[in-house]
């Protein structure tokens, strides 16, 4: 069975010859201690190549400023124009390297912040209908092309908003939320008609739900900001006869059901304590025949671990998660991330390979 009818029967819940195996790319930026590691996933693993699948092409009115802030990071101020007045941003941007950004501040801040977002216009939106046919060729049976949407209506939210200013109005002004979701799933939803006319798909991701989950936010929140708003997109993708997939770490065992109801058909990446708080066993209990769940070797493991650990760690999580011979690609729960250490993994990750490619058919 080859890498692409692999990863097809995963997303469709059906039987496989034996799990899927893949990695997220997000290397260290210009990295070479990597390159090895790269080479040995292009040759031995199932792909994966994610591509932003829409464009806006009327972009917000914004202006972006640079300011020197210390030896290590460099301070963007943005500023966006809406009708309603302009608001503000701040970021320190790494500039030797580092994996993540620190955010400073955002743009709204307060309800009346909100109110100014939502009197900008909505959004003309392109589908990169050509960039996703080239992918596609390229990618032959080697795997497949992931058109990925962005973050979901309720994740898009809260980076606008950071999570505690989100978590507050959702106690105090949950009606403004309300309103900056619903803008959010109509671009979406107007992204996706664009990408399905265009014969885009059929394998399509969100992320972004990780932002309303436990334990700052409780099941019931869930269900208003994720499933509510993501179910409409998921169920275009759906009558289309494509995919979703979803990425979402943290603690989702109270939340599993709601990805079940707004339709998901692969969950990344399923964390077990200490990060998370579901356990492979208790996952596949859920999503047995319903949800393909990708994961859960932690990152971490992939460096601090060694190789035969991690071979016994993934022989185990296909004993548990792999009876039926159906919904599981493993997976780390991230990309490598740890700058100068491509070396340190590499072996990790061969061993995880390795006992999963050596999964016999029964």
């Amino acid at each position: 069975m080859n890498s692409r009818e692999r990863l097809r029967r995963a997303y469709a819940h059906e039987e496989m010859d034996r799990p899927g195996v893949y990695s997220r790319t997000g290397f260290p930026i210009n990295d070479p201690t990597y390159d090895r590691l790269k080479a040995y996933l292009q040759a031995h693993s199932d792909l994966k190549h994610s591509l932003l699948g829409w464009v806006a092409e009327t972009p917000e009115p914004a202006e972006v400023v640079v300011e020197a802030h210390s030896p290590d990071f460099q301070r963007r101020i943005t500023t966006l124009h809406t009708p309603a007045g302009d608001l503000t941003s701040s970021i320190l941007v790494g500039l030797r390297g580092q994996a993540n950004s620190i955010q400073g501040s955002y743009l709204v801040k307060t309800r009346r912040d909100a109110e100014a977002y939502l009197s900008l216009p909505m959004p003309r939106v392109r589908a990169r209908a050509e960039e996703f046919r080239a992918a596609d060729a390229r990618m032959g049976q080697r795997g497949i092309v992931d058109v990925h949407l962005d973050f979901n209506p309720a994740g898009f939210v809260a980076e606008l908003c950071g999570s505690e200013t989100f978590a507050v109005l959702s106690l105090t002004d949950r009606d403004v939320l309300h309103a900056l979701c619903e803008r959010r799933m109509g671009i979406l939803l107007a992204a996706v008609k664009e990408l399905l006319a265009e014969g885009v798909g059929p394998f399509f991701s969100l992320s972004g739900e990780e932002y309303v989950v436990p334990p700052l936010h409780g099941p019931q929140d869930f269900y208003d900001f994720n499933v509510a708003y993501d179910k409409p997109i998921l169920d275009l993708v759906h009558d289309a006869g494509g995919r979703m997939h979803i990425h979402c770490h943290g603690s989702v065992k109270r939340v599993m059901p709601g990805f079940l109801d707004m339709g998901a058909d692969v969950l990344h990446p399923f964390e077990a304590p200490p990060m998370g708080d579901i356990t492979p066993a208790e996952a596949k209990a859920i999503a047995r025949g319903r949800l393909c769940l990708e994961g859960n070797i932690q990152i971490n493991r992939m460096y601090e671990a060694t190789p035969e650990e991690i071979r016994a760690e993934t022989e185990t999580l296909v004993r548990t998660a792999f009876d039926d011979h159906r919904g599981l690609i493993v997976s780390p729960t991230a990309s490598p991330y740890i700058r100068g250490a491509g070396e340190v993994c590499f072996a990790q990750y061969q061993a995880m390979i390795d006992a999963v490619c050596s999964v016999s058919p029964e």
